[in-house]
C-alpha cells in the first residue's frame, strides 16, 4: 500500500490541519460513542490504533510523534498515571513504523498485521508499565482476553484508518504527483 509519504517529509499546515483534525474526531469518538461500547467486557481503544497507523503510513518517527499525542490525549480521559498512554502509544508508533520499514512492498494485510501486533504489543506494555508505576490491577487475568479483543478490531480497522491517515498526512506535493494535478 503506498501512502505517498515520506517519513522524512515535514508535514505541511494542511497536513498538520487534516491531522489534528483526525486526532480529534477519533478522540471524540473513542470518548463520547465507542467508550461506553463494550465487546465481553472490553472496549476498543481507537487511539491506540492512531498510534499503529501512524507509524504503518509514516514512519518511525512520525509514528512515534502521533503515538504520543494521541497517547495523551487519552490520558487525559484515563485514571491511570498520566503519561502512561503517551508513553505506551508513542512506543507502539515507533515499533509499527521500525515494522513497516522492514517490509519491501506494503499491502492493506500487512498493515493489518502490523495494527495486530502493534496493539497486542501496546497493550501487553501498557499493563506491565502500569505495573511497575503503582497500577498492579493492570496485570490482570484479564489481559489475555483483553489483548486479543482490542487487537482484533483495531486489525479489522486499521484499512479505513490507514485510508484516513494517508489523506491527513498527506502532502500536497504527493498528492499532485500521484493525481497529475499540481495546485
Amino acid at each position: 500500500m503506498d501512502t505517498g509519504v515520506l517519513s522524512h517529509e515535514r508535514l505541511s499546515a494542511v497536513g498538520r490541519a487534516r491531522l489534528t483534525l483526525l486526532i480529534a474526531v477519533v478522540l471524540t469518538l473513542q470518548v463520547a460513542m465507542i467508550g461506553p461500547i463494550t465487546i465481553d467486557g472490553v472496549h476498543p481503544d481507537l487511539m491506540l490504533l492512531l498510534a499503529a497507523v501512524g507509524g504503518a503510513t509514516g514512519g518511525p518517527a512520525r509514528g512515534a510523534l502521533i503515538g504520543f499525542g494521541c497517547g495523551l490525549l487519552s490520558d487525559l480521559f484515563l485514571e491511570t498515571p498520566f503519561g502512561l498512554s503517551a508513553l505506551t502509544f508513542c512506543i507502539v508508533g515507533y515499533a509499527v513504523g521500525l515494522f513497516q520499514g522492514l517490509v519491501l512492498r506494503s499491502s492493506w494485510w500487512i498493515v493489518a498485521l502490523a495494527s495486530l501486533l502493534g496493539t497486542a504489543g501496546g497493550e501487553f506494555l501498557y499493563a506491565l508499565i502500569g505495573a511497575i508505576v503503582g497500577q498492579p490491577q493492570t496485570l490482570s487475568d484479564e489481559l489475555p482476553r483483553i489483548i486479543g479483543i482490542v487487537s482484533l478490531i483495531n486489525a479489522v480497522l486499521s484499512v479505513p484508518a490507514t485510508r484516513l491517515m494517508s489523506w491527513a498526512t498527506e502532502s500536497s506535493g504527493a498528492a499532485a504527483a500521484r493525481t497529475g494535478r499540481r495546485w
